[in-house]
C-alpha cells in the first residue's frame, strides 16, 4: 500500500511528467524533421500549429521554436523543483509503471468512446509513419495546451476574480477547456465541418482526458492521448 502511495504521488510531480514525455517529443520532432515540406503543414495543425503561431507574432518565425521552447519548459522546471529534489526521488520502475498506467488510460477512453472513436481523429497525409507522428504530437502539444496551460489559467482567473476553492476552480477550468478542446478540431483550412454531436463527442474526451490529468499528471495523460490515438490508427489503417 505504502508503495502504491508513493507512486501515486511521484508520479504526478513535474519532474516525473517531463521525463516520461521527453521520448515523445524526441519522436514527434524527429519525425517532423524527417517530413517532406510538402506534408509539413498536415503534421503542423491542431494546437502545434496554434502555439507556432503565437511565437511568430511575437517574432519566432520557423518550426522548430515550440521544441525549443519545450526543452526550456524544462529546464526551468528542474530549476524551480530544485528545493523539492531531496523530497523526491526518481525511481526507474516508476515509468515502467508509467508505460503500463498509460496503457490502461488510454484502454479506458477507447471503450469509453468506442461507438465514435472515428471522430475523435482526423488523419490526414499519405504515409503511415505521418500519421504515428501526429498521433505523437497530439498527445505531447494538444495535453500541453488544452490540459496544462488552459486548465491552470482558468482555474487562476476564477480564484483571482471569485475566490473559490480551489477544487471548483479546477473543475470549472477542466469543463472549459473541454470545449475549447473541442472547438478547437473545428477550426482552420484542416479543420472538420461543424457538427453538435461531434463537438459532444469531443467535449466528452476532452472531460475524460481533463479528469486524468487532475489526478495523474501531464506525463501519463500525455502518453494515454498518444497511445488512444496510435489505437485509433492501427484500426482505421487495418479496416
Amino acid at each position: 500500500m505504502k508503495f502504491v502511495i508513493r507512486y501515486w504521488n511521484s508520479t504526478k510531480t513535474p519532474i516525473y511528467s517531463l521525463l516520461f514525455t521527453l521520448p515523445f517529443f524526441l519522436l514527434y520532432e524527429i519525425g517532423v524533421f524527417f517530413t517532406t515540406k510538402d506534408d509539413i503543414l498536415v503534421l503542423r495543425n491542431g494546437a502545434d500549429a496554434l502555439m507556432r503561431q503565437i511565437l511568430t507574432n511575437f517574432g519566432l518565425v520557423g518550426l522548430y521554436w515550440l521544441g525549443l521552447l519545450f526543452l526550456v519548459i524544462t529546464i526551468i522546471t528542474f530549476y524551480v523543483q530544485r528545493n523539492f529534489w531531496s523530497n523526491i526521488e526518481i525511481v526507474g520502475n516508476y515509468f515502467f509503471f508509467m508505460m503500463f498506467e498509460s496503457l490502461f488510460w488510454s484502454g479506458i477512453l477507447f471503450v469509453f468512446m468506442s461507438n465514435t472513436y472515428l471522430f475523435l481523429m482526423n488523419p490526414n497525409g499519405q504515409y503511415i509513419i505521418q500519421q504515428i507522428t501526429l498521433a505523437i504530437g497530439a498527445g505531447i502539444y494538444e495535453e500541453l495546451l488544452f490540459r496544462v496551460l488552459l486548465i491552470t489559467i482558468i482555474s487562476s482567473l476564477f480564484s483571482l476574480i471569485f475566490k473559490w476553492r480551489k477544487k471548483t476552480n479546477y473543475i470549472l477550468g477542466m469543463f472549459i477547456s473541454a470545449g475549447i478542446f473541442s472547438a478547437f478540431h473545428f477550426l482552420g483550412e484542416y479543420g472538420d465541418y461543424f457538427s453538435f454531436r461531434i463537438f459532444m463527442v469531443r467535449f466528452l474526451a476532452g472531460i475524460f482526458l481533463g479528469v486524468l490529468f487532475i489526478l495523474r499528471g501531464f506525463g501519463i495523460t500525455a502518453w494515454s492521448h498518444s497511445i488512444y490515438d496510435l489505437i485509433i490508427l492501427t484500426k482505421i489503417t487495418t479496416e
